[in-house]
């Protein structure tokens, strides 16, 4: 499934109003189980000590700008640059946040195979992004290059354990735009060490309950959404059903320990 017209729909739904894209933010946090997880390692690394003087962020492949917005909330003392290839989205995310007098968030149009600030950030964050660059290890070359000494990525990324929704060799991504269909542990690892990585750690995420909930908040919903607009309509009446079963199964999967996962959830420090 071509999940890029569906992104497009949503983004002109809730594009109307500064309240509209703020509603739609709130939607993705407490629908998306990676929401879920990235959140929790944010806060866990903006408590650590220092965090009370500025911190620079990347947020890159930024999207509809959700975790730039959460992060702006959140991280009262950060400057963030937001980057993603889409200009389309770039535009919207700017007039967003310039409507809302967030100063010190930032979009620009940049490839990440070829974007390097030089000792620039605190943090970079890249959700949902790797599984679309073929060309992973320059990107990982270039997201050390622009990290600080000490600095964190943050990466959400599909593992090969039915990741993408793949569970065989005979089966295709879920999602057609994605180049490869997960990662195995140890080879996203290996690469980390190899761009430069000093210290890498991996775990899984959407373990058995989250593969149960991304099913019914995600999956399902979307190819509905895929046969028919029509479907925006059933779509409150279709959560208000399935999202109390969700809600729960994110929470096991967040604060659980998971053996296998269709994701990760990989932590590099420069």
């Amino acid at each position: 499934m071509q999940y890029d017209p569906i992104k497009r729909s949503l983004g002109n739904v809730f594009n109307k109003s500064p309240f509209l894209r703020k509603t739609f933010y709130r939607l993705l946090d407490l629908l998306l189980l990676r929401s879920w997880h990235v959140h929790r390692e944010l806060r866990s690394w903006y408590s650590l000590p220092g965090r009370a003087s500025q911190v620079k962020i990347l947020d890159a492949g930024a999207g509809f700008g959700q975790y730039s917005y959460w992060m702006f909330r959140h991280f009262k003392n950060s400057v963030i640059l937001s980057v993603d290839v889409k200009e389309e989205q770039v535009k919207d995310c700017n007039n967003f946040f310039k409507s809302i007098g967030a100063t010190d968030v930032k979009f620009e149009v940049a490839d990440l195979t070829k974007f390097v600030k030089e000792n620039s950030y605190d943090l970079v964050l890249s959700v949902d992004v790797m599984e679309h660059i073929l060309e992973d290890v320059q990107v990982f070359r270039n997201f050390f290059a622009s990290m600080k000494t000490g600095g964190m990525l943050l990466i959400s990324t599909p593992s090969d354990q039915g990741g993408s929704d793949v569970h065989g060799d005979d089966d295709s991504s879920f999602i057609e735009e994605h180049v490869r269909d997960g990662y195995n542990i140890r080879e996203i690892e290996d690469k980390l060490r190899s761009a430069g990585f000093s210290k890498v750690e991996a775990g899984y995420s959407y373990g058995t309950p989250g593969k149960i909930s991304w099913r019914l908040s995600m999956k399902y919903p979307i190819q509905m959404l895929g046969v028919s607009k029509l479907f925006f309509i059933l779509l409150p009446f279709y959560y208000l059903v399935a999202y109390p079963v969700s809600f729960i199964l994110n929470y096991l999967d967040t604060y659980g320990r998971h053996a296998s996962g269709t994701g990760l959830i990989v932590k590099a420090w420069k």
